[in-house]
C-alpha cells in the first residue's frame, strides 16, 4: 500500500442559530411493511432498477427483497456469522452487503442466490460498516471499531485500507461529493474527513464543539457537507471550500439523537430523530433555513432508524426500523 498523507484542519467556531420554523410542518405520506422474520433488525433498504427493495437482516444473517406493490418478501441465506450491516445495489444489479462480524464484503446474485466474497487484507479490519459507490463504480466503505476506511475495486477485487490519524475515530457514515471525493464522519470524535481518491490520503476536519459526535453524513448538489450531531441534537453544515460551519437545532433539540440521514433531489435534508418515541422523520430546507416537515413513524414507533436513502425516480425515502419494519416516505 502506498504511504498515506494525513492532515488535520481546524475549522472556525460554529454559528449555532435557531432555524426558522417556517410554515406548517407538513407530514410525509408514510407506509411500513412488517418483515416476517421477527427480531432480525431489518435495515438499510435500497431500491433496484426493477423496483424491488433490498435489505439485510443484521441479526438474522440474511439478504432479502420486498415487492412493495404485492407486499411480499423473499429471503436469501448468507454465511452464518456475517451479521450484515449495510446493503447497496450497483448499476449491474449486484446486491452488495457488508459482513460486520466476519471481516468481509460480499455481493449476492439474485438469479442464483450465490454470494461472491471479498476478504479484508488486514484481519484487524474486522467490521465493514457502511458502503457507497462513486461515479466510476468503485466502492468506498467504513469499518467503525477497527478504525479503517476502505476502497474496493469490483473489477479486480482488490481492497485497500486506510487509517485516519485519530485513534478510535470510529469511521461511520460515508458519501461521495459531486467531484467524486469520499467524505465520512468520525463518530468517536468531533471530526469529519475526506479521502483523496487519487492518493488515498485522508484529511480530517475538526468541528468546533468538542462534544459534537457526527453519526451520519449527507451531501448536497453544491458540495456542501451536512452531519447530524448525535449528542447535541444539531444539524451541521460544512463548507468544504472555506471550512465555515453552521449548526441548526433539531426540532427535538438535545433529545433528538439524530441518526439516519439523507438529502433529496431538491437539496433538502432529512433525518430520523431517534431520541423520541415514536421516532420522527424531520425535513430541513437549506434555502429557507427552516424545518419544513415532521412525521412520526406511528405504525411501528421505529425504536431506532439507523440508515436512510433517497430514491430519486420515485421521490421516496426508504429506511429500516428496529421495530422490524421497512418504511417508505413519499417526499413532496
Amino acid at each position: 500500500m502506498r504511504s498515506l498523507l494525513l492532515a488535520v484542519l481546524v475549522l472556525p467556531v460554529a454559528d449555532s442559530r435557531v432555524p426558522a420554523q417556517g410554515p406548517a410542518k407538513a407530514p410525509l405520506q408514510l407506509t411500513e411493511w412488517t418483515v416476517p422474520w421477527e427480531k432480525t433488525r431489518p435495515r438499510d433498504p435500497f431500491v433496484d432498477a426493477q423496483g424491488r427493495v433490498w435489505f439485510v437482516g443484521q441479526e438474522g444473517n440474511y439478504v432479502a427483497s420486498l415487492d412493495p406493490a404485492a407486499g411480499t418478501f423473499k429471503r436469501y441465506e448468507i454465511e452464518s456469522g456475517t451479521n450484515p450491516h449495510n446493503l447497496v445495489v450497483d448499476k449491474s444489479g449486484r446486491i452488495w452487503f457488508s459482513g460486520n462480524r466476519n471481516a468481509r464484503i460480499g455481493w449476492l446474485d439474485p438469479a442464483t442466490g450465490k454470494s461472491t466474497i471479498y476478504h479484508m487484507p488486514d484481519p484487524a479490519a474486522r467490521d465493514p460498516h457502511t458502503m457507497t459507490f462513486d461515479k466510476n463504480g468503485e466502492m468506498w466503505f467504513t469499518a467503525q471499531f477497527s478504525n479503517f476506511v476502505g476502497h474496493l475495486d469490483p473489477k479486480t477485487g482488490k481492497v485497500r485500507l486506510m487509517k485516519p490519524a485519530t485513534k478510535d475515530a470510529r469511521p461511520y457514515g460515508i458519501v461521495i461529493d459531486p467531484s467524486g471525493r469520499p467524505w465520512f464522519d468520525e463518530f468517536g470524535t468531533n471530526k469529519i474527513a475526506s479521502i483523496d481518491p487519487s492518493t488515498f490520503a485522508i484529511r480530517e476536519y475538526v468541528l468546533p464543539n468538542a462534544r459534537t459526535r457526527p453519526r451520519r453524513i449527507a451531501v448536497t448538489s453544491d458540495g456542501t457537507l451536512w452531519y447530524g450531531d448525535y449528542t447535541r441534537g444539531m444539524l451541521g453544515r460544512v463548507d468544504p471550500k472555506t471550512g465555515a460551519v453552521r449548526e441548526f437545532p433539531l426540532p427535538a433539540a438535545a433529545q433528538s439523537l439524530p441518526y439516519a440521514m439523507a438529502s433529496d433531489d431538491r437539496d433538502r435534508i432529512w433525518l430520523a430523530e431517534t431520541g423520541v418515541q415514536p421516532n420522527r422523520l424531520v425535513g430541513f430546507d437549506p434555502k429557507s433555513e427552516s424545518w419544513i416537515s415532521i412525521t412520526p413513524v406511528a405504525q411501528s414507533g421505529g425504536l431506532t432508524i439507523r440508515h436512510m436513502i433517497f430514491h430519486a425516480p420515485t421521490r421516496t425515502l426508504w429506511f429500516g426500523t428496529d421495530a422490524n419494519t421497512i418504511g417508505r416516505a413519499v417526499v413532496p
